[in-house]
C-alpha cells in the first residue's frame, strides 16, 4: 500500500493540508487501515562554520563597508567675490583727488601760484588771510568724509595672492568663498582672509610601530604626495587638516599591514615586500579616509620597511639560514644532476655499461668535485666519504 506522500511533504514544511474525498469503496475492496505516521523530528541545521581568511585580502571591500566621516553637503569651495587690484587704486585715487578739490575750493588747503586757482568765488574776492576764509561747509564736510571712507575701504581690501596660494573668506565663523586668483585683488575688507597653501606637497612619517599578519612587530616609514583640494572643508570640516592627515596615515598603515606577512620565505603567497600591492592599498585606504576632508592624496609609498629593533637580528638570521638551506639544496641538485650526466657521457663514450657499483662509486666522486668546491659545509660533505676512506673500505670488504 503506497503511502500518501504530498500529506507527508506538507506535514514536514510545516503546512496543513486540505482534506480530500475519498471515492465510495465496498466492504471487499476497502483497505486496510495505514497506522499514522510518527511525528518526524527534523535534524538541527549546523550553523556554517567561519572559513579562513584566505592570503591575499581584498582591502576595498572593507574600505567600502566602514562608516566614512560625514560633512556638511552644502560645505563645498566655491568662488568668491573678488576685482581687480587696478580698480580699487583707481577708486583711491579719485577719492584722494576728490577730496582735495574740495578742501582747495573750501581754501583749508593752500593755493598754489604754479596751479589755477580752484577756490570758490566768494573766496577769489575777500581781502582776508586763506586762514581765516576758509570755511568748510557741510556738504564739504559730507564728501570729505565720504572720499575718505571710500579711499579707506579701498586700501583695506587689497590683497597679493601669490602662485600656489588661496584666501578662504568668512564673515563671523560663515563661509562666504574661496579666492584662487593670483596677483593683486580686492575682497570686501569685512571678510576675514585665512591663507592656504595648495600647493603639491610631500610629508615623509616617522618610524610607525605595526604588525603584520603573522602578528610580528615591524617598523614602517611612508612618504606621502598630497594637496588641498577643497578649501572649504580642509578649513572648517576639521580642526587641524595636517594633524588630521597624519592621524588617517598611522591608522591605514596599521590596518593595510596587518593583511599579509612581512615575507613569504617561510610559506608560499603574497607579502608586504612584493611589488607595489602595499603602496597602492595604502594609497586607495588613505583617499578614502581624507576626502571628507578636502584632501587629495596621490601616492603613499613605503620607504622604509623593516622588523622591529627587538627581533630584527632573530628575524636576519632566520633568513640567512632559509637562504643557505635553500642555497645547498640548488648546490646540491646541480650537483647530482651534472654526474649523472658525466656518467651518462662516459658510458657513451666507452661503449662500456657501468654495473651499479662502479656507477654509485663515480658518482660519489663526481659530487665530491663539484660540491666541494662550492663552500657546501661539512656537514653535507661528511654524507659523502672521501676516495680514500672509500677506498679501505673497499679493501675491507675484499679481504673479509
Amino acid at each position: 500500500m503506497d503511502v500518501p506522500r504530498d500529506s507527508a511533504r506538507h506535514s514536514l514544511g510545516g503546512a496543513t493540508s486540505l482534506p480530500r474525498e475519498a471515492p465510495p469503496t465496498t466492504a471487499a475492496e476497502a483497505p486496510a487501515p495505514v497506522p499514522a505516521p510518527a511525528p518526524v523530528s527534523l535534524p538541527a541545521v549546523a550553523q556554517p562554520q567561519p572559513t579562513a581568511r584566505p592570503q591575499l585580502v581584498d582591502t576595498r571591500a572593507e574600505v567600502a563597508a566602514r562608516r566614512s566621516p560625514k560633512v556638511v553637503p552644502e560645505l563645498r569651495e566655491r568662488p568668491a567675490l573678488a576685482l581687480p587690484g587696478w580698480v580699487a587704486l583707481l577708486a583711491v585715487l579719485l577719492a584722494l583727488g576728490s577730496a582735495g578739490l574740495v578742501l582747495v575750493r573750501a581754501g583749508v588747503l593752500p593755493r598754489l601760484a604754479e596751479l589755477p586757482d580752484l577756490r570758490s568765488p566768494a573766496l577769489r574776492g575777500s581781502d582776508a588771510t586763506a586762514a581765516d576764509a576758509a570755511v568748510l561747509t557741510t556738504p564739504a564736510l559730507v564728501a570729505v568724509t565720504v572720499a575718505g571712507l571710500v579711499a579707506l575701504v579701498s586700501l583695506t581690501g587689497l590683497l597679493a595672492n601669490g602662485g600656489g596660494e588661496t584666501r578662504v573668506l568668512s564673515r563671523w565663523g560663515r563661509y562666504r568663498g574661496t579666492v584662487r586668483r593670483t596677483g593683486l585683488l580686492w575682497v570686501n575688507p569685512m571678510l576675514r582672509r585665512r591663507r592656504l597653501d595648495v600647493r603639491l606637497r610631500h610629508w615623509r612619517s616617522d618610524p610607525v610601530p605595526v604588525t603584520d599578519r603573522a602578528g610580528m612587530p615591524l617598523v614602517v616609514q611612508v612618504l606621502v604626495v598630497w594637496r588641498i583640494k577643497d578649501t572649504a572643508r580642509a578649513v572648517y570640516a576639521v580642526g587641524d587638516h595636517e594633524a588630521y592627515l597624519r592621524e588617517q596615515i598611522h591608522a591605514v598603515l596599521t590596518r593595510t599591514a596587518s593583511t599579509l606577512p612581512c615575507d613569504s620565505d617561510c610559506a608560499a603567497g603574497p607579502a608586504l615586500r612584493d611589488g607595489q600591492w602595499f603602496a597602492d592599498e595604502l594609497s586607495r585606504g588613505l583617499t578614502a579616509q581624507v576626502a571628507p576632508a578636502g584632501l587629495e592624496v596621490f601616492s603613499v609609498q613605503p620607504v622604509a620597511l623593516d622588523y622591529a629593533p627587538e627581533v630584527a637580528e632573530s628575524m636576519r638570521r632566520r633568513r640567512l639560514a632559509e637562504l643557505d638551506a635553500g642555497l645547498r639544496t640548488v648546490l646540491v641538485d646541480d650537483a647530482v644532476e651534472a654526474a649523472a650526466l658525466a656518467v651518462r657521457r662516459l658510458e657513451r663514450a666507452t661503449a662500456q655499461e657501468l654495473d651499479e657499483a662502479a656507477r654509485s662509486a663515480l658518482m660519489e666522486q663526481l659530487l665530491v668535485a663539484f660540491v666541494a668546491p662550492a663552500g657546501v659545509p661539512g656537514t653535507l660533505l661528511g654524507t659523502v666519504p672521501p676516495p680514500a676512506a672509500r677506498a679501505a673500505a673497499h679493501q675491507g670488504g675484499n679481504r673479509a
